[in-house]
This record gives C-alpha cells, sequence and structure tokens, in this order.
C-alpha cells in the first residue's frame, strides 16, 4: 500500500477527529465572541453618552478572550481539567454533569462537537485530502458557530462573516471552486441582492426583515461558490426557512411576529450547495430541458 494511498484512506477519520476538536473550540467561540461585543458595545454606549466607563480587560484585546481564562463550570467555578474536555467522551463520562457540583452541563456542547465532526467528515470524504477540503473545512467550522451564534442572540459577527467572505474571494484566486470573476460579482450580487430586499420589505411594511449580518453571509457564498449559486443558495433557505417557521406556528403555536433567525437557514442551504449545488443544478436544467 503506497504512503498517499494510505493517507487518503486515513484522511476522511483525521477530518472527523480534528472536527471534533474544533467543535470543542467553537463552543469558546459561541460563548465568549458575543460577551466580547457585548462589553465592546457597552463601553461605546458609555463614550457616548459622556460616562466614565470601566475600561475593557486586556484579555478582550486580540484573541487572548478565546483562551484565556481557562474554561470552568459556570455555577461552581470549578476549572475544566483537560480528561474533562476531551468531545463528546468527556461528556459522556461525565454523564452530563460538573465533576465537582454535580451541576447539569448543557447537552448543546456535545452537539455542537459532533455536528463540527460529521460535517468535518463528510467535507473530507467529498473532496478528499487537498486544499479544496482545507478551505470547506474552515467555511463549515465558521457555519457551524455562525448558526449557533443566531440563533441564541439573533446576530451574524462581522468577526465571522468577513474573514470568510476575503477568505472565499482568496481561495478562488486559481479557481479553487469558481474562477475569480463569479466570486467577486457573487460576493457583491450575494450582499446587494438581499438588501434590496430588505429595503423592498422595509419601505412595503415598515419593519426590518432580516439584518445586515444575512447580506454579508450570502456574500461569502457568492465569494466562495460563485454567483451561478446564489439562485439555488436563496431558494433552498427560503424553502427551509418556510417549513421550520410552519412547523413551530401550527406545532408549538408560535407569535409570527416573533423574529426567527434566518442565518441557519442560509448557513444549511450554502452546505448544500458547496457539496451538491452543482449536481443540483445539472439536473434542474435537464429537467428544464436547458441542457
Amino acid at each position: 500500500m503506497s504512503l498517499p494511498y494510505f493517507a487518503a484512506e486515513l484522511a476522511p477519520f483525521a477530518g472527523l477527529l480534528l472536527g471534533l476538536i474544533i467543535g470543542s473550540f467553537l463552543n469558546v467561540v459561541i460563548l465568549r465572541l458575543p460577551q466580547r461585543m457585548q462589553a465592546e458595545l457597552t463601553e461605546a454606549c458609555a463614550d457616548q453618552r459622556g460616562e466614565q466607563s470601566e475600561p475593557l480587560p486586556a484579555r478582550w484585546f486580540g484573541l487572548d478572550y478565546l483562551i484565556t481564562p481557562a474554561s470552568s463550570c459556570p455555577h461552581c467555578g470549578h476549572s475544566i481539567r483537560a480528561w474533562e474536555n476531551i468531545p463528546i467522551l468527556s461528556y459522556l463520562l461525565l454523564r452530563g454533569r460538573c465533576s465537582n457540583c454535580r451541576a447539569s452541563i448543557g447537552v448543546r456542547y456535545p452537539i455542537v462537537e459532533a455536528a463540527s465532526g460529521l460535517l468535518s467528515l463528510l467535507v473530507v470524504v467529498h473532496f478528499g485530502p487537498t486544499a479544496a477540503s482545507l478551505a470547506a473545512l474552515l467555511l463549515v467550522w465558521g457555519l457551524v458557530a455562525l448558526t449557533v451564534i443566531d440563533l441564541d442572540e439573533q446576530l451574524l459577527p462581522d468577526q465571522l462573516t468577513l474573514p470568510l467572505m476575503w477568505l472565499g474571494l482568496l481561495v478562488n484566486i486559481n479557481g479553487m471552486f469558481t474562477d475569480l470573476v463569479s466570486a467577486v460579482i457573487g460576493a457583491a450580487a450575494g450582499y446587494l441582492s438581499l438588501w434590496l430586499v430588505f429595503q423592498v420589505f422595509r419601505l412595503l411594511t415598515g419593519r426590518e426583515g432580516m439584518g445586515y449580518g444575512d447580506f454579508k453571509l450570502l456574500a461569502v457564498f457568492g465569494a466562495f461558490l460563485g454567483w451561478q449559486m446564489l439562485p439555488l443558495v436563496v431558494l433552498l433557505s427560503s424553502l427551509i426557512g418556510a417549513i421550520v417557521g410552519i412547523t413551530l406556528v401550527v406545532v408549538r403555536g408560535r407569535d409570527r411576529q416573533i423574529p426567527i433567525p434566518f442565518g441557519p437557514y442560509l448557513a444549511a442551504a450554502g452546505l448544500v450547495a458547496l457539496l451538491w449545488g452543482e449536481q443540483i443544478n445539472n439536473a434542474y436544467l435537464q429537467l428544464a430541458g436547458l441542457s
């Protein structure tokens, strides 16, 4: 068995393991990034009012806030030891409880880790041990974090969407997923298309139907996949959003006036387009008799 073949065989397992580890880190990002943004907003508002505000801790600058302080139990402050931070396995061994105070650990933590691991496995199986696989993994990990933050805060942070958009443009300099012209047009069209929908909806209803983060997330998919994939992403996200929204209203009696974040639907549709968009578009063109 040749070394390249052996490496290709192990690549999916490596992708799964790496995805689980990154998933554990994403839990930190999901928790701390909104906290940092809130702290910065509070300080900025105090400055606007001319009030004396307490300066932000040094750890909020740069990426230190993702590293320090070490993770701890939110109930008793117990520092999480290395063996207690093994993705999924530690949660099972601890039976979902803190080893010190026995308080319940949120099930979302292993869910995020499992989602990151399984999606990473899917990406590596699809693209193989290639540079495209690495770029797609970075996109998928960003989507996992954005999805959970949007569900929690109804917010898609620029700290995640903008780097992903620039990454999409950079990896397509040599046509990794699409040609550079399509990527540039896709980034612009992705942003402007939802921006126009937003403006028209606001003029007609006097309400804001979505946030600017949604515009930027669609621009991310335009930068990665080109403008040709944008109709598919918009159609799929709208379909998923409609199904979920109707289900929530019927099953849970959800108030129709309560906003539902659109980011998770965009992320799901973008993932489908990343992996199977070309096949879906080709199938549609064949059914329509256009190819």
